[in-house]
């Protein structure tokens, strides 16, 4: 089964996480995620990151630091998402390749309709908000 890395940003700006709807047409259409995307033959995670944020955000940030890496299976392929927590240094935000983009606090995520992957990393998120210690 062909093993798609994906780069994924936890951008915290006021205690907020920066999230993005995806576009229409494209796979999981709607649902909302934390921004990054694909990672190129060649290229590193970090600098895979650093490529999708300039692309769909217009936006630069810090060197990302490692968080979490999930690993979701689908019907057809198997998606391991790389999560970074980072910071912006150049750029405000735009929805350049998503349909919107929102500041949100870590317990509001569950209100909105994210793939199940993210899901771990949605709890760790709101744990740690909240204090509780795993």
């Amino acid at each position: 089964m062909q093993v798609i890395e994906v780069a994924a940003g936890l951008i915290k700006r006021n205690d907020r996480y920066l999230i993005a709807r995806r576009k229409a047409g494209v796979h999981l259409a709607g649902f909302w995620e934390f921004p990054g995307g694909k990672r190129e033959a060649g290229e590193s995670l970090v600098d895979c990151l650093q490529r999708e944020l300039l692309e769909e955000l217009s936006i630069q940030v810090s060197l990302p630091i490692p968080y979490q890496v999930v690993r979701h299976e689908y019907q057809d392929k198997m998606v391991e998402l790389h999560f970074f927590h980072c910071v912006i240094d150049q750029g405000e935000p735009i929805p350049l390749e998503c349909e919107e983009i929102r500041w949100v606090f870590a317990e509001e995520l569950t209100q909105f309709v994210f793939p199940l992957a993210d899901s771990a990393v949605i709890q760790s998120l709101q744990r740690e908000a909240s204090g509780v210690s795993r």
